[in-house]
């Protein structure tokens, strides 16, 4: 597809890991969100997340890009990969797979079907597991905080768990890559959002009532935290899509 009308595009921070497969370039770039905007290079193939921070990614590098998104917790269960640390940097898929990434990456260029490359994508990661080992626990948790993004029942979830208190915390992070609380406070800014985007005028006093959140300045002071500017400014630039946010 064509590059974007707005070069840039800030990307809202997400929970769930993705693997990315440029056909474009050899090459994934992506920016640090800040007076910096550094630019942090890695192969043709990557998989990384959950992100707990926007960041910035250049649409004329994004034309030809397979991808899969993953569920929270879908990683770690199929291969294994601790998630927490995936959320720190995005690891080539070289370093994992060697020659069979690579050969992956070649056969989707050499075939020319958008249906043929999904087959064959969904083929290759057949192979990276006979048998995903999920926690039950976890699962369940994931489940629970995704609809009910609230702090306080994690406790309970834990409690209910059977697990200890560090063994729960423990096999959350691998899992999903953050620690739950801080899981259930990025589900509840993306609950935000998506009230607040198709509003032409967003009603944030309301919003935040209805998010869960104290008052407007607890909306605010999250909204910074994970998207990296206000609510109003978000209002302002937003684009089409939720989780993309156009910049000049």
């Amino acid at each position: 597809m064509p590059a974007g009308e707005f070069r840039y595009e800030r990307i809202l921070p997400s929970p769930a890991a993705g693997l990315v497969i440029n056909l474009l370039e050899d090459e994934t770039r992506v920016y640090q969100d800040d007076e910096t905007r550094l630019c942090l290079r890695a192969s043709g193939s990557v998989i990384g997340g959950p992100y707990r921070q926007s960041w910035i990614i250049d649409t004329a590098e994004q034309v030809r890009v397979m991808g899969v998104v993953f569920r929270p917790g879908g990683v770690h269960a199929l291969i294994g990969l601790d998630a927490e640390e995936l959320g720190k940097r995005d690891i080539n898929l070289d370093d994992l797979f060697g020659a069979n990434a690579r050969r992956l990456r070649q056969r989707l260029l050499e075939t020319t079907s958008p249906r043929q490359r999904l087959e064959l994508l969904e083929q290759w990661l057949r192979t990276w597991s006979d048998d995903p080992s999920p926690d039950a626990v976890v699962l369940h948790a994931i489940a629970h905080l995704g609809c009910v993004p609230e702090v306080p029942s994690i406790g309970r979830l834990q409690r209910d768990s059977g697990y200890s208190a560090h063994r729960f915390g423990l096999l959350f992070r691998r899992h999903v890559g953050m620690t739950a609380k801080q899981y259930a406070r990025l589900m509840r800014f993306r609950a935000v959002v998506s009230m607040a985007h198709p509003n032409a005028q967003p009603d944030w006093s309301r919003i935040a009532v209805d998010g869960g959140y104290c008052d407007q300045a607890h909306l605010s002071h999250e909204f910074r935290r994970f998207a990296g500017i206000t609510p109003s400014q978000f209002a302002a630039m937003r684009g089409p899509y939720p989780n993309h946010i156009p910049l000049d």
